[in-house]
């Protein structure tokens, strides 16, 4: 049973940090920024389940907690990856004396003590404020719990609760979170992650992004909540460590000395971490010289999957794009501002996203509203010219939480409300959002592209009821077929098994790779005819990404006039990053 509620949680967990990632992202505000929290948290969680997805039907605890012990370890990546895989382990090492099936609350407190334990022996310099001030927390509540041997589902939900009080603590428990008005990213990471696990074994929200806590109260969930925002932190000035090194290292000799190599790690810099079990360990350190350790640990083992990161340009570059996003949002708001009737007022221009909010508050509730996720600027203008009310800043690598989504849904302040997620990553937030309402009625139409969007809106009949104008926009959505083309990040194949290399310029429908090339605009060329070769259609929109300039455009729209006279071009500036090139064709 135990065996069973692990393969069957632990992929909904993970992917519920994957989706968060750049929510938890986005709160580390360390000085020292070690990668991205989310990000490192997400890969992590990704090589258990992978592990665990490969064990037979009929496996034993021990093997499972092996699976969860090797893949959390391979794939731990930064401070918080490798102290996540040090938890995980410490739970499953803990659960393979439980007799009872399910577990009793003494079973589960027992290992909630063993993974405070391994993670703390993970960690040279404990520091509460953190993900271990979470594990402590939980594991002295389920001692708690199992002293009043209180029902297990029960003690399952106020673990969760208990989790999400730990990370809004953590302000108070490390100054530099409450100099900057949040909470500690890797504490609120892991919480998402157990929230998302316990709500799968319990049947709860299973297909939701897991946004709502399990039985907290408004005001618990507003102490949470209220640090869960974005200050710029540029207050780092340097740190004395430049380097993020992490490795796996596999020990030659059995007598292995753990604790004189991690001491030698503290010589040569800090956040230093040595984890495993011998000969297999992972390492990490901040230092000014990882040639020094590499070389240091070559002389007693093998490394390898070596990461090294710069992290005065990781600060430097994330300080700026924290920049950039407020700034953008700010100017957003500040037009929402304006345009709800602001009386001219500058302040209010610049007041960003709550003043807005509240001057639409104030009046009555308009019929009918609309939600859009995009990425880019052009993206946006059109569709508020088509009728969206608000815009949420998201896309494939940058998902919007539950939360950015039902702060939308209030802000356009309807008795109904539309939301076009745009994206299939975004439609489960989408959802969620649309249940955690309970003040306005509403839809979610499917929406898995920004130009299906389009076509939904084109739709639009005030006059209609709210289900009649969903069925009408699903089925323009319908009838559009998408086409993206990017650059590859790394090797791959395509849907024909034509290789991939990292670099090359590839064109994909329906997250299929039907065309790989070197250039943009053969690429889409020959996209468009592939998809015109399947199905036939009238009318191409073309959006031109922030990379590509006016003349390239105007030169590409040229020759897919020419290349394709039969078909209606409607072409205009997207701006969306990453894809030069996104069209739709219907």
């Amino acid at each position: 049973m135990i065996v069973e509620v692990i393969n069957n949680c632990f992929p909904l967990a993970a992917a519920a940090v994957e989706n968060r990632a750049n929510e938890i992202n986005k709160l580390n505000v360390f000085p020292v920024p070690d990668g991205d929290t989310g990000t490192n948290m997400s890969l992590t969680l990704k090589t258990v389940v992978a592990e665990v997805i490969k064990l037979p039907s009929r496996a034993t605890m021990k093997k499972t907690a092996e699976a969860i012990t090797h893949g959390s370890l391979m794939g731990a990546r930064g401070n918080s990856g490798v102290i996540t895989s040090q938890i995980l382990r410490g739970l499953a090492e803990g659960l393979i004396p439980a007799k009872h099936d399910p577990i009793t609350t003494e079973e589960l407190a027992f290992a909630w003590r063993n993974a405070k334990k391994v993670a703390y022996q993970a960690v040279r310099k404990p520091v509460q404020g953190t993900i271990l001030t979470v594990v402590s927390d939980v594991s002295e509540k389920a001692d708690q719990l199992a002293k009043q041997h209180a029902d297990l589902n029960d003690a399952l939900a106020e673990l969760v609760k208990e989790a999400y009080e730990a990370v809004a603590r953590t302000p108070d428990l490390l100054p530099v979170l409450k100099e900057n008005g949040v909470v500690d990213s890797g504490a609120f990471g892991f919480a998402v992650f157990m929230e998302a696990f316990i709500n799968a074994y319990l049947g709860i929200n299973t297909t939701s992004s897991f946004s709502p806590m399990i039985d907290m109260n408004e005001a618990e969930k507003a102490k949470v909540n209220e640090h869960v925002h974005i200050q710029v932190n540029d207050d780092w000035e340097g740190s004395e460590y430049r380097y993020c090194t992490e490795f796996l290292f596999k020990a030659n000799n059995k007598n292995f000395n753990e604790k004189k190599n991690l001491s030698y790690l503290a010589s040569q810099g800090d956040c230093e971490l040595l984890v495993g079990i011998n000969p297999d360990f992972k390492i990490h350190v901040h230092t000014n010289e990882p040639d020094k350790v590499l070389n240091h640990m070559l002389r007693q083992g093998q490394i390898f999957e070596v990461f090294i990161h710069n992290m005065d340009l990781e600060a430097k570059d994330r300080t700026e794009s924290i920049a950039r996003d407020q700034e953008a949002e700010a100017g957003a708001a500040g037009a929402a501002a304006g345009a709800a009737g602001a009386a001219g007022s500058t302040d209010a221009a610049s007041a960003g996203t709550k003043t807005a909010k509240k001057k639409k508050a104030k009046g009555p509730r308009a019929p009918r509203g609309f939600v859009a996720v995009c990425a880019g600027s052009g993206e946006a203008d059109i569709l508020r010219s088509l009728g969206v009310d608000t815009i949420v800043q998201g896309g494939q690598t940058m998902n919007p939480s539950t939360a950015d989504l039902v702060e939308a849904i209030e802000d356009t302040h309807a008795a109904e409300v539309i939301v076009l997620p745009n994206n299939s990553n975004v439609r489960m937030a989408a959802e969620a959002a649309a249940s955690a309402i309970k003040d306005c009625e509403v839809a979610v139409v499917p929406t898995k592209t920004v130009p299906q969007a389009f076509s939904a809106m084109f739709v639009n009949e005030p006059d209609l009821p709210l289900a009649d104008l969903v069925a009408a926009m699903e089925e323009a959505a319908g009838d559009v077929r998408g086409g993206e083309v990017t650059t590859a990040v790394r090797d791959s194949k395509a849907a024909d098994n034509t290789k991939i290399r990292r670099g090359d310029v590839i064109g994909i429908e329906d997250d299929e790779i039907l065309v790989v090339g070197k250039n943009v605009d053969a690429v889409t060329i020959k996209l468009i005819k592939t998809m015109q070769t399947e199905e036939e259609g009238d009318m191409l929109t073309i959006l031109a990404g922030s990379d590509m300039d006016d003349a390239h455009f105007k030169k590409l729209t040229a020759k897919i006039e020419k290349t394709f006279p039969d078909l209606e071009v409607d072409a205009q500036r997207g701006e969306q990053p990453l894809y030069p090139i996104i069209f739709s064709i219907e």
